[in-house]
């Protein structure tokens, strides 16, 4: 499924699938570092996945993010 863009700032960027069952964020830490989150939803048709990774740059948490979007984690 494909993702669209939702939310787009300095601190935080969010991408929603397009059936609304799953997101994925990315934010900048207050320690400098960057979190990228995958959170689908309990009622999506393949049941719940919750990943969470941090990474040192805003380049690697937008490479993880790209990545999850095309192969999201089990």
């Amino acid at each position: 499924m494909e993702f669209e863009r939702t939310t787009d700032d300095a601190e935080l960027t969010e991408w929603t699938r397009s059936d609304g069952n799953a997101t994925i964020r990315l934010r900048k830490r207050a320690d400098g570092r960057f979190a990228v989150r995958y959170d689908q939803l309990h009622q999506a048709p393949d049941g719940r996945a919750y990943a969470y990774e941090t990474v040192d740059s805003r380049d690697a948490a937008e490479e993880l993010a790209a990545e999850w979007r095309t192969d999201p984690p089990a």
